[in-house]
């Protein structure tokens, strides 16, 4: 890969516009912006560079990359919003690693105990909290472990957790809807924790196994743990009493269902109906899980800008549009890796891409003579890879009042590798950003698609979900399936994700980069200058959990 641009990414702003910008007619006009290919590549030449190996969270490389994007803030005479006038929202994160001696969880039955070592059947879970984790219990199998009652969902019904550990299916009923299902499934842990349970086990469906094999679950059991520490020095954790957790592949999990009223076998035929919730109850074995771990604090910052609104009685309310600077950095060596291989997870279209597009949106809006009614946040967040860490830091602890934050669009991963001709906008479905990303689009000739993919539960695993949680309308946007884009996106899925092939080798199309900005400009600028705000849709899933005061839009 080359090395740094420098004089190519510090004149990005100057360079000529090659895309220009329409009016709402579809015709360009003399006082559109203009979106340049160059200025997308720019950008994306100096973070993805080897230089800043992989801006892993904590790591110099992301640290320059953070200069760069606060220096380009500056230059476009916006205001800082981080921490004591700066640009840089500073966050403590707590890194807790494995210690040398190997996790194990030890099953013990009737016919004796059978003991399995991390990175093999089972994957074991750390706690920060004990560094030297030693948790013996019962187990109670609960089906999905969900509870909902306007979805149907009582698996804990009927059943004693109580200082015991739970097993839980992967996952969630066939048939309910794929996003509400994703939520569910991110809070079983606090579910088991207000059921008394002390710890969590996972077995595999026979629909989770297909779409994530063990294997590739094994590729990241060595992962480091994140997680954000808050100005008073708590490290959040939103299940404490979950003291041990861990996955089980299917030999541990024939020890753990050993004598079982109902084998694992018929349970999983039973989760594999739409519909099928496996009904819980007492296991005949137990558990030991121990685990030795090394926490330490580093720290990890947030850029943050504001370009403050036109309109004197709008520009107390927010419009945010973040895109997440982190990558993961350097994968380690592998026995018998050639000397000079390349290990350096550059990250250029995850998640460099969209923070250029970010970047020539603020430029857009900053050069505008005709600035936005509603005052404009610019966020390019950390931790997104360790847990959407960053973004959550800020949604939790943000520039402004939550409550005058109106909506969110997140830039993450734009596959700018094919002239796309659609967007998807993961979330559309939940609040009247989705007919407000259309409409702006529309002049451009390019469509709004319904998610592609809702096997993979794309809305609960970006930035924008973290503003969602907070009862703010959003919406995560990426280029479609479209016009060769199924291909694409299967090819880099399957090939160049979080891989040192996500590099400037890629037949990037800068063309499409430059489009791509030119969409979110105009659908930034469709949320900050309506007269009406964005509204989560009446009974709306989402809406009504997170923001179950707020006005409500009929669909």
């Amino acid at each position: 890969m080359k090395r740094l641009a420098l004089l190519a990414a510090a004149t990005a702003l100057a360079l000529p516009a090659a895309l220009s910008a329409q009016s709402s007619s579809g015709r360009a006009t003399s006082t559109d912006p203009a979106f340049s290919p160059a200025a997308v590549r720019a950008h994306v030449e100096f973070l993805a560079d080897d230089l800043l190996k992989g801006r892993d969270t904590g790591s110099e490389g992301h640290e320059i990359a953070a200069r760069y994007v606060a220096s380009q803030f500056d230059g476009l005479g916006l205001k800082p919003a981080g921490d004591d006038g700066s640009w840089l929202q500073r966050i403590t994160f707590q890194k807790t690693e494995r210690a040398q001696t190997p996790a194990t969880l030890t099953v013990t039955g009737p016919s004796g105990a059978t003991r399995f070592t991390h990175a093999g059947d089972v994957l074991v879970g750390l706690n920060a909290a004990e560094p030297h984790l030693d948790v013996t219990a019962p187990l109670v199998f609960v089906g999905y472990g969900l509870e909902n009652a306007p979805l149907g969902l009582n698996d804990y019904a009927g059943l004693d957790v109580k200082g015991k550990i739970v097993v839980t299916l992967r996952g969630y009923p066939k048939g309910l809807p794929s996003e509400e299902g994703a939520h569910l499934s991110a809070t079983k842990a606090m579910i088991a924790q207000a059921h008394g349970a002390i710890g969590m086990v996972s077995v595999g469906t026979i629909q989770s196994m297909k779409a994530r094999p063990w294997a590739r679950m094994v590729q990241f059991a060595d992962e480091p743990d994140f997680t954000w520490v808050s100005p008073q020095g708590v490290p959040f954790d939103e299940a404490p009493g979950i003291r041990a957790s861990a996955s089980l592949n299917d030999p541990a999990v024939d020890a753990v269902f050993a004598a079982a009223p109902t084998t694992i076998a018929a349970i999983r035929r039973t989760a594999d109906k739409v519909g099928g919730k496996p009904k819980g109850f007492a296991l005949k074995t137990s558990v030991q899980i121990k685990a030795d771990s090394i926490s330490q604090r580093v720290t990890s910052p947030n850029v943050v800008a504001i370009l403050p609104g036109s309109d004197s009685a709008l520009k107390d309310q927010y419009v945010v549009l973040s895109a997440h600077l982190d990558h993961i950095g350097v994968s380690p060596a592998k026995p018998g890796d050639p000397v000079d291989k390349d290990r350096i997870n550059n990250g250029a279209l995850d998640n460099a891409a969209g923070v250029a597009t970010m970047l020539e949106v603020a430029r857009a809006m900053a050069q505008s003579p005709d600035k936005p009614r509603r005052s404009i946040i610019f966020l390019a967040s950390t931790g997104e890879e360790k847990g959407l860490l960053g973004a959550d830091y800020f949604a939790r602890h943000p520039s402004v009042p939550v409550n005058q934050i109106v909506g969110n669009v997140d830039l993450d991963m734009p596959l700018l590798l094919y002239p796309f001709t659609d967007l998807i906008a993961f979330g559309a479905d939940h609040s009247t950003l989705g007919p407000i990303v259309a409409k702006a689009v529309a002049p451009m000739g390019v469509k709004l698609s319904p998610d592609p993919m809702p096997q993979e539960t794309i809305f609960v695993r970006s930035d924008h979900y973290m503003f969602v949680k907070q009862g703010v309308p959003a919406v995560f946007l990426a280029t479609g399936y479209a016009n060769g884009g199924e291909k694409a996106w299967g090819d880099f899925l399957g090939g160049a994700y979080h891989h040192p092939g996500d590099d400037m080798s890629q037949k990037i199309d800068w063309n499409a980069g430059a489009r791509f900005a030119e969409a979110n400009y105009r659908i930034t600028r469709a949320m900050a200058d309506s007269d009406t705000l964005p509204q989560w849709f009446a009974q709306d899933f989402f809406g009504d959990l997170f923001a179950p005061q707020a006005a409500k839009a009929r669909r």
